[in-house]
């Protein structure tokens, strides 16, 4: 009686078929649970909206800061922002003012 074997290229055909659907199954795995998969998505939406809103925040600082540099301009100072200044850092008040601490 003759026992059926696979052949060695049968077994070598097998095990390369296996090897390739573990690769799969891990590249699955990881286009759904890696770093940039499915699951991250939420998240990176999350971090790109507070991203955004931070830009805008930053924006409107930056346009208040510019528009009080371009009022210190030496050619043409702004002279109320120019006493606010001078009165604040140098801690000096006119005799008429009123001082009104606000916190």
């Amino acid at each position: 009686m003759k026992i059926n074997r696979p052949s060695r290229g049968a077994i070598k055909d097998s095990t390369v078929q296996w090897l390739a659907l573990a690769a799969l199954l891990g590249m699955l795995a990881w286009s759904v649970a890696g770093p940039s998969g499915l699951l991250a998505w939420g998240e990176s939406h999350r971090t790109l909206v507070e991203r955004q809103q931070q830009i805008k925040r930053l924006t409107v600082e930056r346009d208040e800061l510019q528009n009080r540099v371009n009022l210190l301009d030496p050619r043409h100072t702004d002279p109320d922002l120019a006493g606010e200044l001078l009165r604040r850092n140098l801690n000096v008040a006119h005799p008429d003012d009123v001082i009104m601490m606000v916190h």
